[in-house]
């Protein structure tokens, strides 16, 4: 029997929000990684690590709002806690290998290609394992050419955003770049919904696992707590807001001259005649 699906049982609150939440996981992570591009080498990989934890929290939390509107009029829906923390750790896990390549090898060339293409594998591993964890009597469906069409957008959609993070720009641009990876993780998300079609079983058995509400609070308060904690760590950070640097750069990524500063020009010694004698 074919399952009756509602993405939008709330209307429009729950994508909204969730879009807000992807952008603003995407603003605190792009910045953290605009600053780890102005910083030594020994401060480097902090700024990344927690640039990548932003962002994966922010589209695991924005992944977890979006289901909540999201209903089977004929079945509930129940969810495996181990498998919905485990799509946490690998959003987080490969959003991270994708920030440290574009932080370590610039925003350009095959590295911004890298470091797109593993984020929008990563925004899309963490989906599709997500929705692995859902219990319900029946079993999912999903068509391929839109799940491929899912897998592309948040690919492009990721590379974009990280080649707009590695411009140093301003804040202008780390704003661009938020909105653009809000836009990867929602388009995605939203695609790959789109390719999902329920088939029950009919036998009226309840499904194992934790009920929506029942993972609410340790969804939401987790992540939330820590995306303010790094959005503290960004605000009082200048050099964040500002996007520029007042040092010239540690060192300069690979093909690029590193710029030596010019020596002033030497003085001629100041000479004074005093009185010719006779």
């Amino acid at each position: 029997m074919q399952g009756t699906v509602d993405g939008f049982s709330y209307g429009l609150v729950t994508p909204v929000v969730a879009y807000l939440m992807a952008c603003l996981g995407g603003a605190l992570g792009l910045r953290c990684t605009t600053r780890s591009m102005l910083v030594a080498q020994s401060w480097r990989p902090g700024w990344l690590a927690l640039g990548s934890a932003a962002i994966g929290s922010g589209i695991w939390t924005m992944h977890f709002i979006a289901m909540m509107g999201f209903t089977v009029a004929e079945a509930p829906i129940r969810y495996d806690r181990a498998t919905t923390y485990a799509s946490l750790g690998v959003a987080v896990l490969m959003v991270g290998i994708g920030i440290f390549i574009v932080g370590y090898k610039g925003a350009r060339g095959a590295a911004l290609f890298t470091g797109g293409t593993i984020t929008g594998l990563g925004v899309a591993s963490m989906h599709y394992l997500g929705m692995a964890g859902m219990r319900l009597d029946g079993r999912l469906q999903y068509n391929t050419l839109t799940v491929a069409a899912s897998v592309v957008i948040a690919m492009a959609a990721a590379t974009a955003a990280l080649w707009a993070a590695g411009q140093v720009r301003g804040f202008a641009w780390s704003i661009g770049a938020s909105l653009v990876m809000g836009l990867a993780v929602s388009g995605m998300h939203y695609t790959g919904m789109a390719a999902l079609s329920v088939h029950l079983h009919g036998t009226a058995v309840p499904g194992s696992g934790e009920s929506p509400a029942a993972l609410l609070a340790p969804m939401l308060i987790g992540p939330l707590a820590f995306l303010c904690l790094a959005g503290v760590v960004v605000l009082f950070d200048p050099l964040v807001v500002m996007g520029r640097s007042h040092w010239p750069r540690p060192e300069q990524k690979p093909g690029v001259p590193a710029r030596t500063p010019a020596e002033p020009p030497a003085r001629r010694p100041v000479t004074t005649r005093g009185p010719q004698s006779r």
